[in-house]
């Protein structure tokens, strides 16, 4: 396993990289190279139009991506019951004549340019990297009614040379951008797992049965919600969910939290916008619904999604498809939805603040996490899991907590959850001077006031309540190593603990350097 300083070390040398990246390739120099193709060919060969069509890998499509007279309109030619698909699933030049007479997808595609194709050649593009065709170069109409010649397509035959390299390079660069971009997120989504020592909490009971559910809807293409007090670790359990092993595992864990975007910059945000769709739109963006393609959707906060737009999303998560702001290409969606909600749904349903049928929609399976006060026996792992992270963080060393300490986690409510204790151990190691053991003399006032009085010790020997608790802790505890040979997984099951609870309070009561 990495350490943390070696992640960041590697993280911010690929950030350096996708820097060099973006500074070294530009995407206007590659459409300014394809209009001067657009516009320079029709004079070389005395013809009316030129188009550059370049094939969609994912699709039977073909997109006419650079042509004369058609710069802001999408035309996608199909791959078969086209010219400009015969010539690429052939590797042959087309020419024809007469086609003002003949229906076909030229007649289609002229309606659209408000243009008449009378003439027509097709040269496909062949790859410089393997044996297939990646596009065409079509040109139309050969002025003084003549006809398009063998000279034309030796013209074109040279230029296309030309044509394959720069998109190739284009896409090559392009794919080279977003594997980098998809590294990025991975190391730093890395970086956070391994600065927490990769290790999910789960020793009481109540948690690991939510384990065991996790990995039964794993493998399984189901919604997912999750319930539970702000601070239980809702986000915790969902990327558990989608980092468990299976297809979706390397794909994008896309979290937005609803409560915290604008009504108004909610349909931009999950449906994404094209160029100039907006005030202040200078540049297309993908949305979440995009960017969580063949990965998980984790919809934080759900019940707070305004009324308006959850038609528009309903429909969207049904049709698995959508259009950009200012758009009209349909984009098509493959994710997994993990929604959660501290707030109870079905009430927000039958209040009229949520939308019954995108309710039902939305899960078919529901993971409750309960708080942090009825999993007590996960209090301890996660003090020593925060203990750990924080001490890496700060760079700082103690002695551990103290028994008192404990007892007095240990008796708290905890209404913020797990959020509350590892912010408060960070306050703990912040103010415990370097060695020393981490008592309660530093605790917040919530955790003081909850302590027990001393008047409340018990009077038969003077100990204190934690004090009995701790010896009685560890009796039994040497009792079960004692009845299993020292075997720690069978006393483990005695005690009805897991075996890293009972590692931990070996560890705690140093129960293993006294024996």
């Amino acid at each position: 396993m990495y350490k943390t300083t070696e992640i960041n070390r590697r993280l911010e040398t690929l950030k350096a990289l996708l820097e060099r990246i973006h500074r070294a390739w530009r995407p206007e120099d590659f459409e300014a190279l394809m209009r001067f193709f657009v516009e320079i060919l029709p004079r070389l060969t005395q013809c009316e139009r030129c188009s550059v069509f370049v094939v969609d890998p994912t699709s039977d499509n073909i997109w006419l991506k650079f042509g004369t007279g058609v710069r802001e309109k999408a035309i996608i030619a199909p791959m078969r019951g086209s010219l400009v698909g015969e010539a690429i699933l052939s590797g042959k030049t087309v020419i024809q004549t007469g086609l003002e007479r003949r229906a076909g997808f030229h007649a289609i595609s002229d309606r659209q340019t408000e243009f008449v194709t009378r003439t027509l050649i097709c040269v496909p593009i062949r790859s410089l990297a393997g044996n297939y065709h990646i596009g065409a170069v079509q040109l139309l109409n050969k002025q003084d009614n003549q006809e398009f010649n063998a000279s034309d397509e030796e013209l074109l035959m040279q230029l296309v040379k030309y044509l394959s390299l720069a998109i190739e390079h284009n896409t090559v660069t392009g794919e080279i951008i977003e594997i980098t971009r998809g590294m990025h997120t991975e190391f730093a989504r890395s970086a956070r797992i391994l600065a927490g020592n990769n290790r999910f909490i789960a020793e009481s009971r109540a948690m690991r049965q939510i384990v065991s559910l996790v990995e039964q809807v794993n493998p399984l293409p189901v919604n997912v919600f999750i319930t539970g007090e702000s601070g239980t670790g809702k986000e915790v359990i969902a990327r558990l969910i989608h980092d468990r092993p299976g297809e979706r595992r390397a794909r994008p864990f896309v979290a937005v939290n609803c409560s915290s975007i604008p009504e108004t910059l909610m349909e931009s945000e999950f449906f994404g916008h094209e160029k100039g769709a907006f005030t202040g739109a200078a540049a297309s963006r993908m949305g979440r619904f995009e960017e969580a393609t063949s990965g998980t959707l984790f919809l934080d906060e759900i019940s707070d999604m305004p009324l308006a737009i959850q038609p528009k999303f309903l429909r969207a998560i049904q049709e698995m498809e959508g259009v950009r702001l200012g758009g009209n290409t349909i984009h098509r969606y493959d994710f997994r939805i993990v929604s959660a909600s501290s707030k109870n749904l079905r009430d927000e349903v039958k209040a009229g603040r949520f939308r019954e049928d995108l309710f039902f929609r939305l899960f078919s399976v529901d993971i409750h996490l309960p708080p942090l006060r009825e999993r007590v026996e996960d209090i301890l792992p996660l003090m020593m899991l925060f203990l750990e992270q924080i001490s890496i963080r700060f760079k700082k060393k103690t002695r551990g907590f103290s028994p008192q300490l404990l007892t007095l986690f240990e008796s708290h409510a905890w209404p913020g959850n797990v959020r509350q204790l590892e912010h408060e151990v960070e306050r703990l190691v912040a103010l415990t001077p370097e060695g020393e053991v981490i008592t309660e003399a530093h605790c917040s006032l919530p955790l003081l006031e909850n302590r027990l009085p001393k008047r409340h010790a018990i009077a038969s020997d003077t100990l204190s309540l934690p004090e009995h608790r701790k010896r009685l802790e560890i009796d039994l505890i040497r009792r079960a190593l004692r009845q299993t040979d020292g075997n720690k997984v069978r006393a483990a099951e005695l005690l009805d603990i897991t075996r890293q609870s009972l590692h931990n309070k070996l560890k705690l009561y140093r129960i293993e350097d006294t024996e």
